[in-house]
């Protein structure tokens, strides 16, 4: 079972109690070695101006030999409590006289002085030992020795410390008795509003507001503060609400109306798939039954007939590639693999020469590494982009095609260049608009939607593609795949 950590306003009190406690203490510990050091101080002062005293009264004694009056001398440090014995020493030595306390048989171990010096003590235990030297006529006439005891000291240390102790449990009530108010004033509101974040944060209700105070103080000033953020997040949470329905309604919309172009463009494409290509087959049947006829008179008319069909059922049919084309651009699901561009445009450029094996078109094809594409997709985008090179060539005698790579602005740009009849780079925001040409059909066939459909096919693999050119000076498609394409 974990303790339940206690509260900050007992925690508040606390360290008010500690914090007053160790002032407290420290200061009477400091009062206390202070008048200690100053009392023995003041004792072994006193016992000196005393030792002087029985020194200089007892300097006629050892000059006359008279040990009795110097004894005499010395009783009368009988009337000092502290003091125990006393003894006067000859320069050589010898002990000339003694006192001692009634009670006390001890008598004192000499400790000669050290040289130089006229005024000594040693404190053992509970006892000073103190000396000194009397000096008559500049000459030494003997050491007077005091034992006295410290007794009073840890009397007075005592009642010093009783008194401290009446003192500090005094101050320590009043600091309870303090930090009790203080807690009523500074940590209730604390805790009213930790009690409100709590709910707030539980319940998700930012309505709620702490009770303001109104002393102008920190506390209020942070409620004030509290109460405000509050305000600004239920304004934000209710603008999100709304915008994430608003949101909500029109992707419901883009949704639906997405569906009913999906099932317009899937109708469409079975028109022209099925409606469309029956009809053709049934002219191409008769196109066929009329070249199977023998020889007639008007041949030259009927031959004409007969080209014009082939030419007008021809073009029906790239239409109906070309639309076909676009919707799978549209529609079809991306399979990615491992496509080789170079290979493709090499397949495209020998079934254009095959199909016209009198042109004079010089192909050049980078060797590119393999690219993660959809092999189907990439292949309808190539042959668009090839046979627009191949047919906007069309007009000279020879043409060169080329395919490759190139980095451009950090990244794989791939490239199909020819030096056809190009464009007007004015123009160049129509080229990839869908049955719109830049050229007449009387110029360059074409239905006008195969660089649309280049375009999505690259738009759905995460590329994009740009035109360069100039009128009968080529032209230069630029495309790029997704970004972990590299080349050589």
């Amino acid at each position: 079972m974990t303790q339940r950590p206690s509260s900050i306003s007992a925690r508040l009190m606390w360290m008010n109690l500690l914090v007053s406690a160790t002032v407290l203490l420290l200061a009477v510990l400091a009062f206390f070695f202070y008048d200690l050091f100053s009392f023995r101080q003041n004792l072994i002062h006193n016992l000196e101006t005393s030792a002087q005293i029985v020194g200089t009264n007892s300097v006629s004694a050892m000059l006359f030999d008279d040990p009795q009056s110097a004894a005499t001398t010395m009783e009368a440090l009988g009337s000092s409590p502290d003091v125990l014995a006393a003894t006067l020493v000859t320069p050589e030595g010898t002990t000339f006289a003694e006192y001692q306390k009634p009670g006390w048989a001890q008598s004192i171990r000499v400790v000669p002085l050290a040289p130089g010096r006229n005024d000594d003590y040693w404190v053992t235990g509970q006892q000073v030992l103190l000396a000194h030297r009397i000096i008559f006529q500049g000459k030494n006439a003997g050491t007077v020795y005091i034992a006295a005891r410290l007794s009073e000291t840890a009397r007075r240390a005592r009642q010093y410390l009783t008194i401290a102790a009446i003192i500090l449990l005094l101050c320590m009530a009043a600091g309870l008795l303090i930090s009790s108010t203080a807690r009523r004033l500074i940590a209730q509101p604390l805790v009213a509003l930790a009690e409100t974040a709590r709910r707030v944060s539980r319940e998700r209700d930012y309505s709620v507001r702490a009770v303001a105070y109104r002393d102008n103080d920190e506390i209020s000033i942070l409620v004030d503060a509290f109460n405000e953020m509050l305000v600004q997040i239920q304004e934000r949470d209710t603008a999100l609400n709304r915008a994430r329905e608003s949101l909500e309604i029109r992707v419901q919309e883009r949704t639906a109306a997405l569906r009913a172009a999906n099932r317009e463009l899937e109708a469409f494409s079975y028109t022209v798939a099925h409606d469309l290509r029956g009809p053709l087959d049934t002219v191409q049947g008769m196109v066929y039954i009329l070249e199977s006829l023998g020889r007639e008179d008007r041949a030259p008319e009927r031959a004409e007939i007969l080209q014009h069909l082939r030419r007008s059922t021809h073009g029906m049919a790239l239409l109906i590639d070309d639309l076909l084309n676009l919707s799978r651009a549209s529609t079809t699901a991306i399979k990615r693999e491992q496509v080789s561009l170079s290979g493709l445009v090499a397949e495209i450029a020998d079934d254009l020469k095959r199909a016209e094996p009198g042109r004079e078109v010089a192909f050049s094809i980078a060797q590119l590494p393999e690219v993660e594409a959809d092999a189907g997709l990439m292949r309808v985008a190539l042959d668009n982009l090839i046979r627009n090179a191949w047919k906007y060539t069309s007009r000279h005698q020879a043409a060169h095609i080329e395919f490759g790579a190139a980095r451009v602005r950090g990244e794989i740009a791939y490239f199909v260049r020819d030096d056809g009849a190009g464009f007007d780079p004015k123009l160049n925001d129509q080229l990839f608009q869908p049955f719109h040409r830049l050229h007449s059909r009387s110029e360059f066939p074409g239905t006008g939607i195969g660089l649309a459909t280049v375009q999505r096919i690259l738009a759905r693999h995460g590329g994009r593609i740009w035109a360069e050119g100039a009128v009968e000076k080529g032209a230069t498609f630029w495309f790029t795949l997704h970004s972990r394409d590299t080349a050589a």
